[in-house]
């Protein structure tokens, strides 16, 4: 090759290419990102909308649906789903992969501005966001007063004023939320009796704080030297100045605030609570913006929180309860070393083989220039370094010293033929270099489909594909340049000791180099091994063939003996557990619930310390908790985080008046619990009856657990049915009737007071707690329903006008794609994902459906289902393009054939290392066997290529293959061990998160040991085959002519 040629004549010009690419490298690695997962930004645009004191069927009728049908009309979407509470609705948007995410929200500001009219007038404004917030925080500080100094809302008022803020400011940082907060607010608590014995009605009240509270701008005066603003100040000084406030007059006498209301300084009622180890805390939960990087992020949090902690007032501590940042460096660092750890290996490999420390150098420098060199290509196409790219890399270890092993292995030969350093370094080049280009050519066949897959998985290995794709051509590259290059100019004097009788000399001689020396002598019995067995082959074509086609059927038969998932999960030392306590439950009762299970779960001797949080983002709903537990590290516990959830599941089982709805770790992709199924339709009820048929028959399902579904039980209500006549004769209309008792029970804010320390707490009114208990305090109320002679407001019972009775209704409303939905999810435990959901199939096979009504499945299944398939494509492709590949060297349509039936080969050793090592068939081990394609393919290339050279030099078939083999034996060895040992690491990792990668590596060494053993003898049997079929055809195409020529 040409540029073999040029940089043996040229050796500097050579040594700076190589250069550069190490010193672009090395440049590149400083700019790059670091992150756990490839930056894949899933576009989702999320609606809040608060609507206080309105129940999830009035949500959704008047809410809910209007924006969602605003909302259908954007182009590009992929699922659109709500969520209708008391008092809020929740819209995602999920759009296709291939839209931009700020685009995308602008698309829904813009419709959501033309709905705004069509909504109710209670409604507060619309907040549209590009996160989810339901997804999990990505950093969490919790503060508490050790000495008990400070209240909570003392704790409040410091994190809400101080550290909120420096948090807000951090680059990155989407949304801060305060969990457990109770903030300070101005309480006015109506006394209904008293207002009914004074005639003043709740309007009046609201009005006066309007109006009576404001410091307003009069205008200004005016003189030809000067001008002075006017300045109305109504500011209230004090809370107790609110008393004073006149909110109405009878008998010429002043009613003021205090006659008719209690005003309370003190906290918010309690909306959600966060426990550190079973008690109160304030916890500030940090979500990012999409598209950040979660370690930069978390590192601007840090810091801020570390300039904070000097600033912090005497008797409050600050402590970092979650940190999403740690699972990826360790991911990272991790990958990092199981990376050296397999390039140490594959060099000791190599140098056991070549038993030449200056071979090994020339062989071994092609690693780290092509690795280094990777890094630059890397940063050309804005990649990071993530645990899929540094996956790549360790998987290219094997590879990437293989053209290099080759190349010198040859060079080496044609110097023990007795030819020159510059001239074996050029003639065994050339002679190898088109079997080496189809070996790495059929590498970037297989890998480069794998870098434009679709859907998610395509996304997900992007990054992966292109970085091996790169790896393995800078490889090859310097294995044509660099290797040649110092083989010419750097001769080994153990290539002239090569085949003598091993006499020691030195200390290496009588140490180490016993030990070279016995395993080439071992490879030299191998060789004689492998050609007798090869002998034996070639005499016994059938016997082979049929050894062979039974060891691909046996596998896969044996396939159904490993359970498949789409991604594993990875014990980073932390876990969740999520509970629920019955519909209609007070937040108080939730948390004494949650002490008991936070009891349970701190007596495990692996768990360091739980945060749990009540009604936050991960937990909408007074009823819903969500644990986080921190473990100690892997290395210092016993049982990994799967062991302990069945541990805890029975534990928990026994904790009365709580529902568990997950224990372990979350899906990895997203997020959520992996089995995910939707039923829809149009009618609750029916929803609701299929939903515990469904849910009857999965539960007997083996390997499931965690079932829980997104209908509970109805919650207890109180219904005002109004008597429109009655109302009427009163003078009273629905809409005031609504009005006032959404101010006395829900409350209303009517404006913010500016306290003495320059700070604005809100304005609160609503009834005393202790009168907005029953359905009978409702009945009580007093309603304005016109005005006395006397100018007195005349004063209505409700229970005149209305009706007032217990009711129940939908705690929570789904929709998705615009049908009510009832999402049914679940965990699976001692069983894979794909076993789980087939037997799941079966249920809802076996269970009609009436009209109307449909089921799909969500999370992980349709994930691993998409992926499944999307990898079957790319491998299908890789396939296609090896043959094009083989067949345009070879130049024959059938020896292709003969290289590719490596390929099913592999099989029996891929089915074989997972089952031994218990792990599933998930889209790791199946890429990796992907990457299987183009590696077996290698071997057979390199025996077939020199069998043919042999036979166009004169020998015949069955004598030019077991001289193929005799000769070729070694490089194959050597590049097979180099790629197990390259693997080693990955596939035996017993460190944090080893559990997601190492299935990968664990297919790579079972399929290339098999593979390797099963190709040496039958790829030459199936080529012999195909040439006497080759043969046949030939001499049948000359016999035609002559056939016809005789007629």
């Amino acid at each position: 090759m040409w540029f073999t040629r040029v940089s043996i004549a040229n050796p500097v010009l050579a040594t700076m290419v190589m250069l550069a690419f190490v010193v672009l490298g090395l440049v590149s690695i400083e700019r790059l990102k670091v992150d756990q997962f490839p930056n894949i930004e899933f576009p989702t645009v999320v609606v809040q909308v608060t609507y206080p004191g309105a129940a999830p069927e009035i949500v959704e009728h008047e809410v809910t649906r209007r924006i969602e049908e605003s909302l259908n009309t954007i182009a590009g979407i992929n699922q659109l789903y709500s969520r209708s509470y008391e008092s809020a609705a929740l819209i995602i948007v999920q759009f296709n992969l291939d839209v931009e995410g700020r685009r995308a929200a602008d698309d829904v500001r813009e419709k959501l501005a033309l709905v705004r009219p069509l909504l109710p007038d209670e409604i507060e404004e619309p907040r549209v966001s590009r996160f989810d917030p339901e997804s999990r925080p990505v950093w969490t500080v919790a503060l508490t007063s050790p000495d008990d100094s400070h209240d909570q809302q003392a704790l409040t008022t410091w994190a809400d004023q101080v550290l909120k803020k420096r948090l807000e400011n951090v680059r990155g940082v989407g949304a801060v939320t305060l969990v457990g907060a109770l903030s300070r607010e101005v309480h006015v608590y109506l006394k209904p009796a008293a207002m009914e014995a004074l005639g003043v009605g709740v309007d009046q009240v609201l009005a006066a704080l309007r109006t009576e509270t404001q410091e307003l701008p009069a205008g200004a005066l005016r003189t030809p030297g000067a001008e002075r603003a006017v300045q109305v100040d109504a500011r209230l000084r004090r809370v107790a100045d609110f008393e004073q406030i006149i909110v109405a007059r009878r008998a010429g006498q002043p009613v003021r605030l205090a006659q008719v209301a209690d005003v309370v300084d003190g906290p918010q009622e309690v909306e959600s609570l966060a426990l550190l180890d079973g008690r109160r805390t304030l916890a500030l939960d940090v979500q990012k913006s999409q598209g950040e990087n979660t370690i930069e992020v978390v590192r601007g949090l840090d810091a801020a929180a570390d300039a904070l902690r000097a600033q912090l007032p005497a008797g409050i501590a600050m402590q970092v309860v979650r940190d999403n940042s740690r699972p990826i460096q360790v991911a990272v660092s991790n990958v990092q070393r199981t990376l050296i750890e397999g390039a140490l290996l594959t060099v000791g490999i190599v140098f056991l083989f070549l038993n030449s420390w200056r071979s090994t150098v020339i062989t071994g420098l092609t690693l780290p220039i092509a690795l280094v060199g990777t890094f630059g290509v890397m940063h050309l196409f804005g990649f990071s370094i993530n645990m899929v790219t540094l996956m790549a890399l360790s998987l290219c270890v094997g590879l990437l010293i293989d053209d290099a092993i080759v190349v010198r292995e040859n060079i080496v030969r044609h110097v023990q033929m007795g030819k020159t350093p510059h001239d074996a370094a050029l003639e065994g080049t050339n002679e190898i270099g088109l079997a080496v280009l189809a070996t790495t050519l059929s590498i970037v066949a297989v890998f480069l489909p794998i870098g434009f897959m679709g859907g998610i998985i395509g996304k997900f290995f992007h990054e992966f594909g292109i970085t091996i794709v790169a790896a393995v051509l800078i490889s090859m590259f310097v294995s044509f340049t660099l290797d040649p290059m110092l083989s010419s100019v750097w001769h080994d004097p153990a290539i002239d000791r090569e085949g003598k009788p091993f006499v020691p000399r030195g200390l290496y001689d009588h140490t180490l180099g016993r030990v070279t020396h016995a395993f080439d002598r071992f490879q030299h019995r191998l060789g004689e091994g492998y050609v007798a067995l090869l002998g034996w082959s070639l005499r016994h074509r059938l016997a082979t063939l049929a050894l062979a086609a039974a060891t691909f059927v046996g596998s896969l038969a044996a396939m159904n003996l490993l359970g498949t998932e789409f991604v594993p999960k990875a014990d980073y030392s932390e876990t969740v557990v999520n509970f629920h306590t019955p519909v209609g439950s007070s937040i108080e009762l939730t948390e004494a619930r949650a002490r008991q299970v936070d009891a349970i779960v701190r007596q495990m001797p692996e768990v360091r310390y739980t945060v749990t949080t009540i009604n936050t983002g991960a937990a909408p709903g007074r009823i819903y908790a969500s644990m986080y537990v921190r473990l100690v590290d892997r290395r210092q516990r016993e049982r990994n985080v799967d062991q302990m959830s069945v541990v805890l599941r029975e534990r928990l089982a026994r904790v009365p008046g709580i529902t568990v709805t997950h224990v372990g770790l979350l899906d990895p992709v997203g997020g959520q619990k992996p089995i995910s199924l939707s039923l829809q339709g149009p009618d609750l009820e029916e929803l609701r009856r299929l939903t515990q048929l469904l849910g009857t028959r999965l539960r007997e399902i083996a390997g499931l657990v965690d079932l829980d579904t997104s209908l509970k039980a109805d919650r207890p209500t109180v219904a005002v049915q109004v008597r429109r006549d009655a109302a009427s004769d009163a003078g009273l209309s629905v809409g005031a009737i609504t009005g006032t008792l959404r101010t006395l029970v829900a409350g209303q804010e009517v404006g913010t007071w500016r306290a003495p320390d320059d700070r604005s707490y809100d304005v609160r009114v609503a009834l005393h707690p202790r009168e907005r208990e029953s359905a009978d305090d409702l009945s009580r109320l007093g309603l304005v329903a016109g005005t006395n002679a006397d100018g007195s407001a005349r004063i209505v019972r409700l229970s005149q006008v209305a009706d007032v009775r217990s009711a129940s209704g939908a705690n929570q409303i789904n929709r998705r794609d615009l049908n009510r939905e009832v999402e049914l999810t679940a965990n699976t435990d001692r069983r894979g994902l794909g076993e789980v959901s087939a037997d799941i199939q079966r249920v809802l096979d076996a269970t009609p459906l009436p009209p109307g009504y449909s089921y799909r499945f969500g999370g992980s299944t349709r994930d691993m289902r998409e992926s499944f398939a999307y990898a079957v494509q790319a491998l299908a492709m890789g396939v296609v393009f090896i043959y094009m590949i083989l067949a345009s060297q070879f130049r024959s349509f059938l020896q292709p054939i003969a290289l590719m039936s490596s390929l099913p080969l592999t099989l029996i050793g891929v089915v074989g290392t997972l089952w031994l090592f218990r792990s599933t068939l998930n889209i790791f081990s199946i890429i990796g066997v992907v990457m299987l394609m183009g590696l077996v393919t290698k071997n057979a290339i390199l025996l077939v290529d020199f069998a043919i050279r042999s036979r166009e030099a004169g020998m015949a078939r069955t004598e030019a293959l077991l001289h193929a083999a005799r000769v070729r034996l070694r490089p194959i060895l050597m590049t097979t061990l180099a790629m197990v040992f390259g693997m080693v690491p990955l596939a035996f990792a017993v460190s944090e998160g080893s559990e997601q990668r190492a299935p990968m590596g664990q297919a790579v060494i079972g399929g290339v040991v098999t593979s390797s053993l099963l190709t040496l003898v039958v790829v030459p049997v199936i080529y012999g085959y195909l040439d006497d079929l080759a043969t046949w055809i030939k001499t049948l195409r000359r016999g035609r002519p002559a056939s016809a020529g005789a007629a």
